[in-house]
């Protein structure tokens, strides 16, 4: 007897072939359930941050999430990237639930599997364009200096690979984080807020060259902005004040 059919189902009978036009539910890359956060007050008591019920990203997805204050969108991308750890619900990339994984564990899963692009940059103001470009891969697959320059080629920045971060311009600042977001090959990637802190020509350009260097790499891309601009790029849209019931209940309150 054969193998069955892919999307066949087991009943008493034996195996059966599944509906015309059924395909097998892919698995996504990113998958939220019953994810709550919340932190103590100054007072004592527990604020609620979070309280998303199931949000999913699949692989090589773009989304763009609509982040105004008070939606918990930083807080969101820290638990998605294990730098926050949840108070219940699970947080699983590429079938692993990182909310499980021990600090030292989720170190090493966040290098070799994600990117993550700041507002601030972050960049490490001792080092040369190229040095913090390379850093972004010393702790997940391996330090890949060819890679880290090609990042830079790519975005313009060939005459300043040996620059450091007060030696450049915001705009050229922005690219060596996204090269650097990028450097160890991640599934996917998380920007919170990208081109906040550019001006509205720049913040499209950054944008346009991020998402090509995610779809070169393969990486899916969880995006936060309040710029409409931005957002109007997407085809996924997600306001994080209807995804979070937390944001939600903030934002009827605002409105009422």
């Amino acid at each position: 007897m054969g193998a069955p059919a892919i999307g066949a189902r087991r009943g008493s009978a034996g195996w059966t072939r599944a509906p015309r036009g059924y395909a097998p539910r892919p698995v996504p890359l990113l998958e939220i359930q019953g994810l709550r956060k919340s932190h103590t007050s100054p007072d004592g008591s527990r604020q609620e941050i979070l309280a998303i019920d199931h949000f999913a990203v699949a692989a090589g997805e773009e989304v763009a999430l609509l982040g105004r204050s008070g939606t918990g969108k930083t807080t969101l991308l820290n638990a998605i990237a294990g730098l926050a750890v949840p108070d219940a619900g699970s947080v699983t990339i590429d079938g692993t639930d990182i909310v499980r994984l021990s600090e030292a564990a989720r170190d090493r899963f966040r290098a070799a599997n994600l990117g993550y692009v700041f507002q601030t940059f972050n960049l490490l103001q001792g080092f040369s364009a190229l040095e913090n470009v390379e850093l972004g891969s010393a702790f997940g697959r391996g330090r890949d200096r060819a890679f880290a320059r090609e990042l830079l080629v790519r975005l313009g920045l060939e005459t300043r690979l040996a620059h450091r971060p007060a030696q450049l311009s915001v705009g050229q600042q922005q690219r060596v984080a996204l090269a650097r977001a990028l450097a160890n090959r991640p599934r996917l990637v998380l920007a919170d807020e990208p081109t906040g802190n550019l001006d509205p020509e720049l913040a499209l350009e950054a944008l346009a060259l991020l998402r090509e260097l995610c779809r070169d790499v393969g990486a899916a891309l969880v995006l936060v902005s309040h710029d409409r601009d931005v957002l109007a790029r997407f085809e996924r849209r997600v306001d994080l004040a209807d995804l979070n019931r937390v944001g939600r209940a903030a934002a009827q309150e605002v409105a009422s």
